[in-house]
């Protein structure tokens, strides 16, 4: 059996009785660093072979891991850090066993933006975790203008050098909202920042960090003043079938297209 266990993102002690039963009782555990995951295993007396499984060589190690749970072996698979695939490599070896129909199973565990989001006290009734922008410029500012206008909280990874340059791409693509940066997550000097976009995250920066971003202003959309034959109508106009005229009329409501259909019948 094949398992991704979740690891503990700061103090060591954040990992599941479950979690050490199974890392104690695998055959073989594949992991993002060998010298990290050595660490976790020696503060908890267990010693178990262990292979890389990284971003350069997941499609090598997913067949290694498929072999082996043919073989009838205990597979874990773990990152450095929290649930294996989220922002980190385990996405590939993932896809592979569902092609191979491989059954597999996961553990969960310690996770950062979940903490984040908590301590940031934004709302969290919904929101949309993002992981790490893109390195290109322009990658980065197409993906955050897609998001400019969701009203739910927004999730950010980001490495304490890229900090400054995450916080600017922010604020070009969303204007001033409020932030918070939390950092060392479980650890000592752990930090919850509030802070805008507008001013900054000021101070030195160390530490993996979690930027969490308030979603939004509602703005009522001066077409929801019409009736709807009318609100459906103008979209039409614009060149958009009924269909997606009534689509996109609903959305302005905040509503289902069913609701508005008797209505724009005629049109």
């Amino acid at each position: 059996m094949i398992y991704f266990v979740a690891t503990p993102i700061g103090n060591l002690k954040d990992i599941t009785l479950r979690a050490l039963d199974t890392l104690r009782e695998a055959d073989a555990v594949f992991c993002e660093d060998t010298r990290h995951t050595l660490k976790l295993l020696n503060a908890y007396e267990i010693k178990k072979p262990l292979f890389s499984c990284h971003k350069f060589n997941e499609r090598e190690a997913a067949q290694k891991i498929v072999s082996l749970s043919r073989e009838g072996k205990t597979v874990c698979v773990v990152s450095d850090a929290g649930m294996p695939v989220v922002s980190d490599p385990g996405r590939e070896v993932c896809r592979i066993l569902k092609e191979a129909g491989e059954p597999y199973s996961v553990l969960p565990g310690a996770n950062a933006f979940l903490c984040a989001l908590v301590l940031s006290a934004f709302p969290a009734e919904k929101f949309t975790f993002l992981g790490f922008l893109p390195e290109k410029a322009r990658e980065r500012e197409a993906l955050l203008r897609e998001y400019a206008n969701a009203r739910e909280t927004l999730v950010f990874h980001c490495a304490p050098q890229d900090v400054d340059g995450y916080v600017a791409a922010l604020y070009r693509a969303f204007g001033d909202r409020r932030a918070c940066a939390v950092r060392e997550i479980t650890k000592i000097h752990e930090e919850s920042l509030p802070f805008t976009l507008a001013e900054g995250l000021h101070g030195e920066k160390r530490g993996e960090y979690v930027l969490v971003v308030e979603g939004a202003e509602k703005r009522e959309n001066p077409l929801c003043a019409l009736s709807v034959k009318e609100h459906v109508r103008s979209y039409m106009e614009q060149g958009l079938d009924k269909k997606e005229a009534l689509k996109r009329a609903a959305a302005d409501r905040g509503v289902s297209k069913s609701e508005l259909y008797k209505e724009a019948l005629e049109l």
